[in-house]
């Protein structure tokens, strides 16, 4: 009898699991709409920040893992799943026609600082004493795309959540900073529309700060600025493919568990952000299909991030204490520094 109910067990497992997750993927959905309407707010901010921030905090007072264990369950299926799709969506945004119109001025800019930026990071990161895998968010971070790419990269690194709410708030924390300081810094050096366009797509992270440092400049400079940084999102695709090679080879190999081939470390989200990218440059998609799918992947990534700030143990942040904002600083300021010094002896700053 026992032999016969085993596989209806097997069965029903996945849907249990499913039922488990419901109460944490609730709450952490309504901290998503609370957060999207706070980014809206304040845009510098941003929803998906927020969601972390509001998550971890909520986290602190109530302790919902711990008063509500079946809670637990919600927060890593939504803090998965929901982030692989946003990035699967994410790829509508992009397309190889906007990479080519960037125009072969911006190009090394871009390669030129993210190359500085990984180097900096392991340098600067092995200095302080940083972990290998915060180093590693708040690297990709710097140096992509901000929340989007640490996003893209936490299903392959599967960090603690108190890592990943310390990267997105530290990057956080430097977009303010160049909201604040870039446009000034941009007209002390006299720069040209296109030329600080490409420093604000070089050197400032996620989308809406991109675009509050730069509408303050003006039009010519948004444009190039918010293409500059779609095409920095590219660069997620061999970043999330090196990160998973990297990890795969970390792992012990024996007979029962071999090394898997090339083709199973490439992430099945990660096919879908290619293919969405590839179909658009093809066929490109109607303004208003790219605008819901864009819409849509930020309310997916805000929703997981709310998990994963609800999962948040904030004594493991104070625990962490103040080096990797230090490490964060030091990114920042060695990102922004190569984007102007390329510039001027590339193209020129005007």
């Amino acid at each position: 009898m026992s032999t016969a109910a085993a596989p209806s067990d097997t069965r029903t497992a996945p849907h249990s699991r499913l039922r488990r997750a419901v109460p944490g993927a609730a709450l952490a959905l309504a901290v998503a709409a609370v957060a999207t309407v706070v980014g809206r707010v304040i845009p510098v901010l941003g929803a998906p920040v927020a969601a972390v921030l509001l998550g971890a905090a909520l986290a602190t007072a109530l302790r919902p893992a711990r008063r509500w264990p079946g809670t637990a369950t919600g927060f890593a299926l939504t803090g998965g799943v929901a982030l692989q799709v946003a990035v699967v969506l994410l790829g509508s945004q992009l397309s190889l026609g906007q990479a080519w119109a960037v125009g072969r001025s911006s190009i090394p800019v871009m390669f030129g600082t993210m190359a500085v930026c990984f180097g900096a990071a392991a340098l600067f990161g092995k200095w302080l004493g940083i972990e290998s895998t915060l180093r590693t968010l708040l690297g990709v971070g710097t140096a992509i795309c901000g929340a989007s790419a640490i996003a893209a990269v936490t299903p392959v690194l599967r960090p603690k959540p108190s890592t990943v709410a310390y990267a997105l708030s530290t990057v956080f924390v430097f977009n303010v900073a160049a909201v604040l300081t870039f446009p000034w810094l941009g007209h002390m050096l006299d720069m040209g529309q296109h030329a600080f366009g490409v420093f604000a797509g070089t050197a400032v992270n996620d989308t809406s700060s991109v675009v509050a440092a730069a509408v303050t400049y003006g039009d010519e400079a948004t444009r190039t600025a918010v293409v500059v940084k779609l095409t920095r999102a590219l660069m997620i695709v061999p970043v999330v493919l090196v990160l998973a090679y990297v990890v795969a080879r970390r792992r012990p190999t024996t007979a029962d568990a071999p090394r898997p081939r090339a083709i199973k470390l490439v992430p099945w989200f990660l096919v879908g952000f290619v293919a969405l990218a590839g179909l658009n440059s093809i066929v490109p998609f109607p303004a208003d299909l790219r605008s819901t799918l864009g819409l849509a992947s930020t309310l997916l990534i805000t929703w997981a991030l709310a998990a994963i700030g609800l999962s948040t143990d904030l004594s493991a942040l104070r625990r962490t204490g103040w080096t990797p904002l230090l490490f964060g600083g030091l990114l920042w300021i060695t990102v922004s520094a190569s984007s102007l010094g390329i510039q001027a002896l590339t193209t020129g700053l005007h």
